[in-house]
């Protein structure tokens, strides 16, 4: 009789884990299912000199390689997220497929994605998604083996309980520009720049401003600080004032941000001194 009771409490514990783990799967799958798609990508690809070479910069400077490799085909990142491979996906989907992965974190199944830091693209033009793609689309094709993707269990999980949420439903949480139709153009050129590069680390809208507070860098008024020729050598050699070396920005200057020509650099400055004086008349 023991035994007995001992099998039946084990095997209702079973069902009950079992019960458990399928409804964490569907409560995660139907939120990444939750989110409608985005309007069709029109915008025609060009195939001139001068939009591959936009496209290039776009892609370097905004730190494409950064997560899909150095090569574009693709990695596992922090050991558990597979970056597809660039090239290959821009060539096998349609623009609107890859658009919409890009600027609204929605992937070629329609589900929601969840790693891709579309925060950090939603605000980029038409032309220039355009152009990022007819960059991808001719540079060599590499073959690499990657893992299948698969979110791990503890996302799953938080995104079950609401803890967490796949990248579209932060999205709106991205300031619109403000600063497009400003007098001075060199303000609403460095916005441009600011809002589709610095934001990937330094918030939504560049103050610090994420629901990732351990992975979020510095709220961006620090510039305030920076005079234009030390923020220049902070952009193109990585080094802070005190001739500091910054864990993260450092090398993500050096790799990408080197890249950025003189004029694209000046109108960051000017835009981040900007808003740093903004923000302290606001106090």
């Amino acid at each position: 009789m023991m035994r007995r009771r001992i099998v039946r409490g084990a095997l209702a514990l079973l069902f009950a884990a079992l019960g458990f783990v399928a409804w964490v799967y569907a409560a995660s799958e139907a939120h990444l299912r939750s989110f409608g798609p985005p309007p069709a990508f029109a915008q025609p690809i060009p195939s001139d000199a001068a939009a591959l070479a936009r496209g290039d910069h776009l892609v370097r400077t905004r730190g494409c390689r950064g997560c899909h490799g150095d090569d574009l085909a693709g990695q596992l990142m922090w050991g558990r997220f597979a970056a597809v491979n660039l090239a290959e996906y821009a060539r096998t989907e349609t623009p609107a497929t890859f658009e919409a992965a890009l600027r609204h974190g929605i992937g070629r199944d329609g589900r929601a994605l969840y790693a891709m830091p579309s925060y950090n693209f939603v605000r980029l033009r038409d032309a220039d998604v355009a152009d990022i793609l007819a960059y991808l689309r001719s540079v060599p094709m590499v073959e690499k083996r990657l893992p299948r993707a698969a979110l791990p269990w503890q996302v799953r999980l938080d995104m079950a309980l609401g803890r967490d949420a796949a990248m579209p439903a932060y999205l709106d949480r991205v300031p619109a520009l403000r600063r497009a139709d400003d007098p001075d153009p060199r303000l609403a050129r460095g916005e441009y720049i600011a809002m589709t590069t610095c934001n990937e680390c330094h918030g939504f809208g560049l103050r610090a401003d994420t629901p990732w507070e351990e992975d979020t860098a510095p709220d961006l008024v620090i510039i305030a600080v920076y005079d234009e020729a030390a923020f220049r050598r902070l952009m193109r050699e990585g080094v802070a004032l005190g001739e500091r070396e910054l864990e993260l920005m450092s090398p993500v200057a050096r790799g990408r941000f080197a890249w950025f020509t003189d004029q694209e650099v000046a109108d960051v400055y000017a835009f981040l001194t900007d808003m740093s004086r903004r923000a302290a008349e606001a106090q």
